[in-house]
């Protein structure tokens, strides 16, 4: 390989590869499935999902796994159930230019990861789709056999927690930091685009923009990954 290119590209997952509902988009953080699948299950479900939205940004949560418990919680209350979330799951849509630039980074031999603070169901979806090499997401449910949310497993994989499990995986490749590439969109993103050596913003929250190494911005609707894969090309020539 050669030494000046990425070994290991880390993106994120909702707003990056998969399309984000610009209509959720209130500018607390980068809306994600878990706002999607509040407002789905109801509006009132919605309007609690957003009070723990200013809780969290207002530091009354000790930790993301904490914020979930409390998210997973609200939906329970407010009827989740199995058929609700594999409606979201289903209409979740992949970004514009998303196969071609994970196509154009496996023929540059760069391994391929999502970290995401979102539902472990969609980052299966791409991963299989993508073929994307590694995932680490942040909740997985399990219904019953009546569509019942029995059981879950959450992972600290947002905010800070995101930096630890790259952290992990370029030692598990002998790989420096610098030695990475991060793409994403939220200001939750930060720590991982002030530690690689490459990040580039697409269509950011401005936390994250201010601290990234290329900004990628287009208008809503016309959002497309392409513009990336063509900065690489001539950021790898």
């Amino acid at each position: 390989m050669n030494d000046n290119l990425p070994k290991i590209c880390f993106f994120d997952m909702e707003g990056t590869l998969l399309k984000k509902n610009n209509n959720l988009d209130n500018g607390k953080v980068a809306p994600s499935a878990w706002t999607v699948l509040a407002k789905e299950i109801g509006d009132t479900c919605y309007l609690e999902e957003e009070m723990s939205k200013d809780k969290w940004l207002s530091g009354e949560y000790e930790s993301y796994t904490e914020w979930m418990y409390d998210s997973i919680a609200i939906q329970q209350k407010h009827g989740l159930n199995r058929d609700i979330f594999e409606k979201v799951i289903e209409e979740t849509q992949f970004q514009d230019g998303a196969k071609e630039l994970v196509e154009y980074l496996h023929s540059r031999n760069i391994i391929t990861v999502i970290i995401s603070g979102g539902f472990k169901h969609l980052a299966d979806k791409l991963q299989r789709t993508l073929k994307i090499k590694h995932s680490y997401s942040a909740c997985e449910y399990f219904f019953d056999e009546h569509g019942a949310l029995e059981h879950f497993n959450l992972l600290p994989t947002d905010e800070k927690g995101k930096l630890v499990f790259m952290e992990h995986l370029a030692e598990e490749y002998n790989t420096r930091l610098s030695q990475c590439l991060f793409i994403g969109d939220g200001k939750n993103d930060v720590f991982l685009a002030e530690k690689t050596g490459i990040s580039i913003s697409f269509n950011a929250q401005k936390e994250l923009e201010e601290v990234s190494s290329f900004q990628i911005n287009q208008k809503k609707g016309k959002e497309d990954l392409s513009d990336i894969k063509k900065l690489l090309i001539d950021i790898f020539k």
